[in-house]
């Protein structure tokens, strides 16, 4: 893969929105915000999580694609995005003792930090949406400025150590014909989910009721659209639940950390 230095302006609308969450200025969802910029879920462990939450990543590259990780304590992600810190550049966390989320309305951790915390940083499909709209495609959860619908399923994932349990994936309802130019386009980027791991019946991958998300704002899935799966970065957050480790933080769902890099980067060659 060739690294391209993102142009000014570029870097410039990134760190524009690391520095509003950072004032508390935005504590919603990121999706549109930085265009061509690289968005991440963010999974932040105790270092002795930590190598088998990696190991868990790589086992698992779908829900889970690895684009980057701290050193134990250190706040900054100086492969992502300079001046980036993870403890108040998300604009909203889930904190989470024994597994049990115990506060998900954080907007700085810095009073939780700990000098054996470990952030991980994980590929988001709001890059594959860009490329996706500039298809000429549309989403029926960004015409209505709402979350994506997110789901638990029936599949599996490949465990490591503590970390196991069912993927999460998110749904984006479309008409055949651009189901299929979608799945082109997403097949295009393997570091941020890649192609879809399921299409139509919802039932098929243990969703009984589609409009009934897990995480996320039902869509309106007009005559004639099928529903189209992605393996989603949500997924971290239910093997956290299953795995209870004694704390962890991650991103809120749609709350995803900006970077440096361009969406173009991590398109496949």
């Amino acid at each position: 893969m060739n690294i391209h230095v993102p142009t000014p302006d570029r870097r410039s609308s990134a760190k524009t929105v690391r520095e509003q969450a950072r004032r508390g200025e935005l504590k919603g969802q990121t999706s549109g915000y930085a265009p061509g910029m690289v968005q991440g879920n963010v999974a932040i462990l105790p270092k002795e999580y930590a190598d088998d939450f990696v190991a868990f990543c790589h086992f698992n590259p779908k829900p889970c694609p690895l684009i980057g990780m701290s050193q134990p304590g250190d706040p900054s992600l100086p492969m992502l995005g300079e001046g980036i810190d993870i403890r108040k550049d998300v604009p909203r966390y889930r904190i989470f003792e024994d597994g049990k989320c115990v506060d998900d309305e954080c907007y700085d951790i810095t009073p939780l930090w700990r000098d054996d915390l470990v952030a991980i940083i994980l590929g988001c499909s709001f890059s594959f949406e860009e490329a996706i709209l500039e298809a000429g495609l549309s989403m029926n959860h960004i015409d209505r400025g709402v979350n994506v619908a997110m789901y638990r399923t029936n599949i599996d994932t490949q465990p490591s150590g503590p970390f196991k349990g069912p993927l999460v994936v998110s749904m984006r309802p479309f008409k055949p014909a651009d189901a299929i130019r979608a799945i082109q386009i997403t097949s295009r980027f393997p570091q941020v989910h890649g192609a879809p791991i399921h299409f139509g019946d919802p039932e098929a991958i243990g969703i009984k009721d589609i409009m009934k998300p897990d995480w996320g704002e039902a869509a309106e899935i007009e005559p004639g659209e099928v529903p189209v799966f992605w393996a989603c970065g949500v997924t971290p957050q239910a093997i956290v639940e299953h795995a209870k480790p004694s704390f962890s933080i991650t991103h809120y769902p749609g709350s995803m950390l900006v970077t440096d890099l361009l969406n173009a980067e991590l398109a496949a060659l």
